[in-house]
């Protein structure tokens, strides 16, 4: 049975933080939205990445925490952890955060339609629907939110047993005895940092001569030296030569950076080397799209695709960080450009990158390499936590640092990185500086408040623009 509908002023396939922001942002501006979407509401960020992988990171966050807490004067016995109890937490968070995009979609007179959604034509989508029946959508534009899934490593499939996913991860019943990670992104070092906390003995590998390689260098080098610290195995500049995963224990062969063979066995073995976008099947070429080689949908500013009337946003587009707030802002974006309201391109190079590992990593814009690559002059302004009032207090300062990156000529500022205790927090002073073009000087004239960690930015521009800080 196929059911057609009145038109519609815009169709969002998919439902995570592009597609959902976008729909809600419809609502606002009046237009008549549907949102197809074949899983639960919320996509990867809400359901299997950003927010439960952060309950279950303030897990090991308090774990860390209740067994430091003699250094506090504080007694609490012996210390056990609970995976099960841990994972009901995540679970209700979870829900809760679905619940709450279905609210909003239900607030914002939004459609929400089960099923898988396909192009089928100028202003159309076919929709499989979950309840069995078929249904057809017509759009004056349509939004394209399908983000993407953990690419798998070459022969070497997601087995969900052993060869896991991070989405596999989540789901695991007990804390494996020992975990590899391929892979030293995001993904890959907050897992490493969780489950060491939870008592795995972890190994994390990188094709890359450094981990976390899209950071600032004495970022990486910073984290380096505090995961040896707490016994996690950090190697660099690796070729994987093998997978076997036939025996009692998954067997990784490897080439380290001296070009010496190595065999790691462990229980679980988790890929972390980035995401397929989900573009296949939803009759995107057949629209005109164009993807990539990579099979990424190419847009251009205002996140328009080359089929008229199709927009694409978050992690299933080319050339842009996989964000869920980038997702949202450009959700955000094409909607009220499709509303023709005046919009001005994303500036992606302003945009924070968080890490929530332990000690915590935070970016934005250019790290001290890349200026230097792009022709910049630049100048640099370091403070340690190490010297921080606050992050003494807390306990939290034997790590980290901030660094502000700038333009020599015109003290502009460039980059600021942070890797050290709330540091995902206290980037969004550096947000504002780069999206107001802030320079050494006003950061510096910006008096923070005492005691608090943030006046570790404060205490960076003083280095920056006077050649050293005050507390060092």
């Amino acid at each position: 049975m196929v059911v057609s509908d009145s038109v519609y002023d815009v169709v969002i396939i998919g439902s995570g933080p592009g597609g959902y922001v976008a729909a809600i942002r419809a609502g606002q501006l009046g237009m008549k939205a549907a949102i197809v979407e074949l899983g639960a509401l919320g996509g990867v960020c809400l359901n299997v990445g950003c927010i439960p992988t952060k309950s279950l990171l303030h897990a090991a966050d308090m774990l860390d925490e209740i067994r430091e807490a003699k250094r506090f004067g504080i007694s609490v016995g012996d210390v056990g952890f609970d995976l099960a109890g841990a994972l009901k937490h995540k679970d209700a968070v979870v829900k809760a955060s679905t619940e709450g995009v279905a609210f909003l979609m239900k607030k914002n007179k939004v459609e929400v339609v089960a099923g898988r959604g396909v192009i089928t034509g100028r202003g159309t989508v076919r929709v499989q629907l979950t309840a069995g029946d078929e249904r057809t959508l017509t759009a004056k534009n349509i939004i394209v939110s399908t983000g993407g899934r953990p690419r798998p490593l070459p022969g070497a499939e997601f087995d969900r047993q052993r060869i896991l996913s991070s989405t596999d991860l989540l789901g695991l019943k007990e804390v494996p005895g020992s975990l590899l990670s391929i892979g030293a992104g995001a993904i890959g070092i907050e897992f490493a940092s969780m489950f060491r906390t939870f008592g795995s003995q972890v190994t994390v590998l990188e094709a890359l001569p450094r981990i976390v390689p899209n950071e600032d260098e004495e970022v990486s080098a910073e984290l380096a030296r505090a995961f040896q610290r707490r016994g996690i195995k950090a190697l660099a500049g690796v070729k994987i030569d093998g997978i076997d995963a036939s025996g009692e224990k998954v067997q990784v062969s490897l080439i380290d950076s001296s070009g010496k063979p190595q065999q790691i066995a462990v229980d679980k073995l988790l890929v972390s080397i980035g995401i397929v976008p989900n573009t296949q099947g939803i009759g995107l070429e057949e629209a005109g799209v164009t993807l990539n080689a990579r099979g990424f949908i190419e847009t251009d500013g205002f996140l328009r695709t080359t089929a008229e009337g199709v927009y694409a946003v978050g992690d299933c587009t080319a050339n842009t960080p996989w964000l869920a707030h980038k997702a949202s802002a450009e959700g955000i974006l094409a909607v009220e450009h499709i509303a023709g309201q005046h919009v001005t391109p994303i500036s992606y190079g302003k945009i924070a990158a968080c890490t929530y590992c332990s000690p915590e990593i935070a970016s934005i814009g250019l790290s001290e390499a890349k200026a230097k690559e792009q022709g910049y002059e630049v100048k640099v302004g370091k403070f340690p936590f190490s010297a921080n009032g606050k992050a003494r207090a807390i306990g939290q300062n034997r790590f980290g640092f901030v660094k502000i990156v700038a333009e020599k000529q015109y003290d502009e500022v460039l980059g600021i990185h942070i890797i050290g205790p709330n540091a995902t927090e206290m980037i969004s002073e550096a947000g504002i500086a780069l999206s107001h073009e802030a320079t050494g000087a006003s950061l510096l004239h910006t008096i923070h408040a005492h005691p608090t960690l943030y006046e570790a930015i404060g205490e960076a521009a003083h280095a920056l623009v006077h050649g050293s800080a005050l507390h060092i």
